[in-house]
């Protein structure tokens, strides 16, 4: 007896979303089918659960597959093997290389290495992401790494021109690397309260602030390298609190300019010495590695948890750092005692060391205007990457 079939050939790769969000999350084709079968693909394509599972199996064949290309994304566009529309290539990077919020928490700032590694089923049954995800984001967070540890230019711009990321993806990425390089500790229980993205806030600030990228934006590690040279000039910042006629001379200014703004006043007052001397000591702290490593958590301990332990608000906390910057720069003794450091003649065709990190831009880096030279006090009250840009987040409880 003759049989009539209605054939179609086409050349355009078929891929569902949904399923491909399953591969990701490391579903198994069962459990995979399962799910589809709960959000009533059944009823909807009007078909049975014998056709569901094979169709569910070919496309995890053709991820499977299209999983080696993704590896480097700039081959997806220019393999033939498979026929995949530009904007869906752009749908399958993306989401291959978002990652779980609750997993890079784990492991930002630990060392991408088969240690971390090892420790993805206990952080799998922690976040409940599968371990299969934990181990593709982990192995795409080492890629990326790798790809743009010794590549010269803004590390953000390298994430996005080799993977092929949105902006935003791609700035996460070099917060994820940035942390990695530098070790900084996240980890502790005071620090839980913090996202990632608060955590990757502060990365950019460092990044466009810290780093030697700041001064030469075509040497290697720019952007992942603290400017070892900025970090020995905010020891100088120490005259702020061992000079008493200064801290008291601080002090006044600070409280002038604040009373009358806050609810808060009377305890930034009583407060002031001690707020000022963990500011400037963090700072000064900041050559050596293992205070790098903690810098977080020394913020948290020394600034932040007193203004908590007052009641002070994220708007508080700002207008503090606001005014204990900008009255610094009115004081004649501290911008002399800078101005005497800085201004320090150098060798032709060296450039001076007051580089000011105001974060105003890789040129202005370079000024030695002396009403420019206290701008380093920016960085040690943290008002680019500061406590107060930490505090947007909601205290710890």
């Amino acid at each position: 007896m003759a049989v009539e079939l209605d054939v179609f050939v086409g050349n355009t790769t078929i891929m569902d979303e949904e399923v491909y969000q399953l591969w990701l999350d490391g579903y198994t084709v069962n459990d995979a089918v399962k799910v589809r079968m709960e959000g009533g693909v059944l009823e909807e394509c009007e078909t049975s659960a014998e056709v569901l599972l094979s169709d569910t199996m070919d496309q995890y064949r053709t991820f499977q597959m299209c999983e080696r290309l993704l590896y480097s994304p700039a081959k997806l566009a220019n393999q033939l093997l498979f026929q995949i529309p530009p904007h869906r290539q752009a749908m399958l990077i993306e989401r291959y290389y978002a990652f779980d919020d609750a997993f890079v928490r784990e492991v930002l700032g630990k060392k991408l290495s088969k240690g971390t590694k090892k420790d993805l089923d206990d952080i799998s049954a922690k976040t409940g992401v599968t371990l299969k995800s934990c181990r593709r984001q982990f192995d795409n967070f080492k890629r990326v790494f790798k790809v743009v540890e010794e590549l010269k230019g803004p590390l953000v711009e390298n994430i996005r021109q080799h993977f092929l990321l949105s902006d935003k993806l791609a700035r996460d990425y070099a917060a994820i690397v940035f942390f990695a390089s530098n070790r900084f500790e996240t980890g502790k229980r005071k620090l839980h309260y913090l996202t990632f993205q608060d955590f990757a806030f502060c990365a950019g600030q460092l990044i466009s602030n810290w780093t030697v990228g700041a001064i030469d934006n075509m040497v290697e590690d720019m952007d992942v390298d603290l400017d070892k040279e900025f970090l020995q000039e905010l020891k100088e910042l120490k005259i702020l609190i061992t000079d008493k006629d200064l801290l008291d001379q601080h002090k006044s200014l600070v409280c002038t300019a604040l009373r009358g703004k806050t609810k808060a006043f009377n305890e930034m007052e009583a407060n002031f010495k001690n707020l000022s001397r963990g500011l400037v000591n963090i700072a000064a702290k900041l050559t050596n590695t293992k205070d790098v490593r903690d810098f977080f958590i020394d913020l948290v301990e020394k600034f932040i948890e007193p203004c908590r332990s007052d009641r002070w608000t994220a708007g508080d906390m700002r207008l503090y750092l606001t005014h204990y910057t900008n009255s610094a720069h009115i004081l004649d003794t501290f911008k002399q005692e800078l101005k005497d450091h800085f201004c320090t003649p150098t060798q032709p065709g060296h450039p001076q060391p007051g580089r000011g990190h105001t974060g105003q831009g890789r040129a202005d880096r370079e000024k030695t205007d002396p009403e420019d030279l206290s701008m380093p006090l920016s960085c040690c009250a943290y008002h680019k990457p500061s406590a107060s840009d930490i505090s947007k987040a909601p205290l710890p409880v």
